[in-house]
């Protein structure tokens, strides 16, 4: 991850998002409107009130009539990525190490496209926001996400979204585990979609927390609320875990379909650039 070549093969990809919304400044986004970029589209015949610069007088010598030029109008795109920050994340080194890739992978994306960034790191106690637009900006940000640090104990995500949520962004995308109460889930996504936005959902999760491997008598702690509880882990226990988390993931995929929001579940086992190459344009995200 970082390699040359990573960076090289990533640059050239583009997130692929329905909505389109002009923002104030171009980006290198195509839009089937007419604007002012400088990739030709067609002419068209001049009329009163438009401006003669871009008459073209070659034309205008072999037709003896003014045409304009028109040209493709460039859009640019405002995504927010937030990341969960929440200790519950950080817990399990696999999923968080993938967790920042991922978020510093999209972010160079969006970057590389000469779109707006809005890195929000959700709960973070030490980290803080980053909001960059242009290419010039994206290896550094790369990096700045990728080691990203928190040390401190959190609040719970979804209370924590709702304090930092942005509004004028096309394109929200939610990386977290998922494990919080589908209400709060619910009520997250019904926010962003009546600003209009469209909503990737990542949910993360860890190799022991797909297919838990203990046994015997264990002290579990919550990492969020501080908690502990003692449990003789045996097969059966694990298959009734395993049951609720697929009974919740699949109510928790209902949620984001139910918003029209993209959901796709990782497991931190997966390879990055697996999930950049090949499940993301799978599902229709990246090309």
């Amino acid at each position: 991850m970082g390699s040359y070549a990573f960076l090289e093969r990533l640059q050239k990809k583009r997130l692929l998002v329905k909505t389109r919304k002009r923002g104030m400044h171009k980006g290198s986004r195509k839009s089937s409107a007419f604007g002012t970029s400088l990739e030709f589209s067609d002419f068209r015949a001049y009329q009163p009130g438009d401006d003669v610069r871009q008459i073209d007088w070659n034309v205008y010598g072999r037709t003896q009539k003014h045409y304009i030029k028109r040209f493709l109008d460039e859009q640019e795109l405002s995504v927010a990525i937030y990341l969960d920050v929440t200790s519950s994340m950080r817990a399990l080194p696999d999923k968080w190490e993938l967790a920042r890739q991922l978020a510093a992978s999209l972010s160079f994306v969006v970057l590389a496209g000469e779109d707006r960034l809005a890195f929000i790191p959700v709960a973070a106690k030490t980290a803080h926001p980053i909001r960059r637009k242009g290419a010039v900006h994206r290896k550094g940000v790369f990096w700045e996400i990728a080691g990203l640090e928190d040390t401190e104990k959190s609040g719970h995500f979804y209370d924590q979204l709702g304090k930092v949520m942005l509004k004028n962004h096309q394109l929200s995308i939610i990386i977290s585990d998922g494990l919080e109460p589908l209400d709060k889930v619910e009520a997250t996504l019904r926010k962003m979609r009546s600003a209009k936005q469209e909503i990737w959902f990542i949910q993360l999760l860890g190799k022991e927390e797909l297919n838990p491997a203990f046994n015997g008598d264990l002290k579990l702690v919550d990492s969020e609320m501080d908690t502990a509880v003692n449990v003789s882990i045996h097969p059966s226990l694990i298959g009734n875990y395993q049951t609720r988390l697929n009974e919740h993931n699949q109510k928790l995929e209902g949620v984001c379909r139910s918003f029209g929001c993209h959901y796709i579940l990782i497991s931190a086992e997966t390879d990055l650039q697996t999930i950049l190459f090949q499940d993301f344009p799978r599902h229709g995200l990246m090309n």
